[in-house]
């Protein structure tokens, strides 16, 4: 089911490895052409998706298969041969998800400040699209990041998972970077953690730390660096929560979205999901 682009999301306006050894004598019954396999509504034999998917040689796939590495819908399996539907069935291999061959585009953005979270914008300001126009697939990003705000941000032209992703009712956790006036005290990390009352209601962090704090000998300029992560999906809620325990943001940078994390991806750079952090959101999207 695909649903149009969505906003729920974020703080600030939220809501082929081919396989060598193919070739081998005892791979060549007629039952093995990719073709043939693709074409069979019985499905493809699993250790044939596993190297398609790059996770080992097919050789090596049929081992990890026999030491029990490997899950087909909740089912370890162990015996050989045993046909897959990789569009559909859901495969672990060590307990990661491994996700079906890719028929959308999943691209993680870096945001810069300055930036408007839309794709294109009436008073002319840089968008989103800026800096992914010279991919072919059409994308939208799920949800926003307010145009002071920088950091990750993700598009795709999957419709259903960026509902998904942007929904509150997935709770997909995000984290950020903030740095606020003042030195934050023990105490009033501890009032985010358990909760402060906002104009639309109680909202409390996950998680909060302070990661560093100056403090100036003489004049203004203390400031505290804090990381913060929560899955609420309302409109500015870092800012917000912030203000409210006396610490206004000075700056703020979205750094991670569930298993996704910015790491060092450069202010404007772009890269596509990997396996991994595909495979871990579609769990927490139920997909």
């Amino acid at each position: 089911m695909s649903r149009p682009e969505q906003d729920h999301d974020t703080e600030d306006h939220d809501t082929e490895d081919h396989d060598t050894e193919d070739h081998d004598t005892e791979d060549h019954d007629t039952e093995d052409h990719d073709t043939e396999d693709h074409d069979d509504p019985q499905g493809v034999r699993l250790q044939k998706v596993l190297a398609a998917a790059g996770v080992a040689s097919r050789r090596a796939s049929e081992i990890m298969i026999s030491e029990g590495r490997v899950e087909v819908n909740g089912r370890l399996v162990t015996e050989q041969g045993l046909r897959v539907h990789p569009d559909s069935d859901v495969i672990r291999v060590d307990g990661s998800r491994l996700p079906p061959p890719r028929r959308h585009a999943y691209v993680v953005l870096n945001k810069p400040r300055g930036v408007v979270s839309t794709m294109e914008d009436p008073e002319g300001r840089p968008t989103l699209t800026d800096y992914v126009d010279d991919r072919p697939e059409r994308l939208f990003h799920v949800g926003r990041l307010d145009t002071d705000t920088e950091g990750l941000i993700i598009l795709t032209n999957h419709g259903e998972f960026a509902y998904r992703l942007a929904h509150p009712a997935y709770e997909v956790s995000k984290t950020y970077l903030a740095e606020v006036a003042g030195v934050m005290a023990p105490h009033t990390v501890r009032r985010l953690l358990k909760g402060v009352t906002l104009e639309d209601g109680r909202i409390a962090a996950d998680a909060a730390k302070v990661v560093d704090a100056a403090r100036r000998s003489s004049g203004p300029g203390d400031r505290t660096l804090l990381q913060l992560t929560l899955h609420s999906g309302r409109n500015r809620v870092v800012r917000r929560m912030l203000e409210s325990v006396g610490h206004p943001v000075n700056k703020l940078s979205r750094t991670a979205i569930g298993p996704v994390r910015l790491g060092r991806l450069s202010s404007g750079a772009v890269r596509d999901l990997t396996p991994d952090e595909l495979g871990a959101l579609l769990d927490l999207v139920k997909l």
